[in-house]
């Protein structure tokens, strides 16, 4: 038995709580997956998990001993990262989650670039605006636009994304220009959610960030369709300046209440909060951050 191996297996079964799950993120069969954890207790001479048919649950050996395989884990991915690096070459694989409109119009270029230039890395590309869980999902890497972390988020910021708001100009011709950020409550606005309306917009008026309440008829989790949306005179609308240059450059959509700065959204790479960078993985996230700090 690969002790490595079936001590890796171990640790994703346990942060997963189900053998299928792993054994489908590991392309090999459940039976696989639940030979090489019985194989580990007969080595051990101990139960590490109670199994019924609902759940698994560690015993408390099998607690400790979880904790001892991710140090050893860590340890072990520390030595070979420290010898990736001096070999100078990133290889293997590298799972990468990805925001859905940026990722297709700003990282498609770059991730390619990348995987031309590292030829022993397989690169795995999953375009969502979802929020992953990367340790139950096994993603090494997800790149996330938001103006706020969690507390216990490990991240490192790569850029910055402007907001910016717009709408069309037939539809101000209509409706009329609001100079104020209060007025936006007399007009149609296009709201992004992905759990239903937003209740305000936010805008810096006298030095503080002030919430203003909008009434969001029209709203989707997709700002290039609120944005086709507001060019074919629905509304008004907030979106990443990625999002509408190509409708603003086109006159289809014009700025509005530029006098009143929007809340910057970072770029960031978020990574797994239990387990050491592999060095492919570091080269890949200092890739980005230079030609995306740019």
């Amino acid at each position: 038995m690969d002790r490595l191996s079936a001590m890796h297996v171990f640790v994703r079964v346990a942060e997963l709580g189900s053998f299928s799950s792993v054994a489908q993120q590991l392309g090999v069969a459940r039976s696989v997956v639940t030979r090489q954890v019985a194989a580990l207790e007969e080595h051990l001479g101990a139960k590490l998990m109670e199994r019924s048919t609902r759940r698994l649950t560690l015993t408390s050996a099998g607690a400790a001993y979880l904790e001892k395989c991710r140090v050893i884990l860590n340890l072990v991915e520390e030595a070979e990262t420290g010898l990736a690096a001096q070999r100078l070459a990133a290889r293997g694989p590298i799972r990468v989650s990805l925001p859905l409109s940026y990722g297709l119009s700003r990282l498609v270029p770059l991730l390619l670039a990348f995987a031309r230039e590292h030829a022993e890395v397989r690169l795995d590309m999953d375009y969502t605006d979802r929020r992953v869980h990367l340790i139950e999902e096994g993603v090494d890497l997800a790149i996330r636009i938001t103006a706020h972390l969690g507390l216990n988020e490990v991240a490192r910021r790569l850029g910055t994304i402007r907001l910016r708001t717009v709408a069309a100009p037939d539809y101000l011709a209509r409706c009329g220009r609001p100079r104020h950020p209060s007025e936006l409550a007399q007009h149609e606005c296009l709201g992004y959610s992905m759990a239903g309306t937003p209740a305000a917009w936010t805008y810096l008026v006298g030095g503080a960030w002030t919430a203003f309440p909008v009434d969001a008829r029209i709203s989707a989790s997709n700002g290039e369709a609120l944005t086709e949306a507001a060019a074919q005179g629905l509304g008004i609308t907030i979106q990443p300046d990625f999002i509408v240059e190509p409708a603003l450059a086109a006159g289809r959509v014009v700025t509005l209440l530029d006098e009143f700065a929007l809340p910057e959204l970072g770029i960031y790479a978020m990574l797994p909060s239990n387990r050491q960078v592999p060095h492919r993985v570091r080269v890949l996230i200092d890739f980005l951050a230079a030609r995306l700090g740019q």
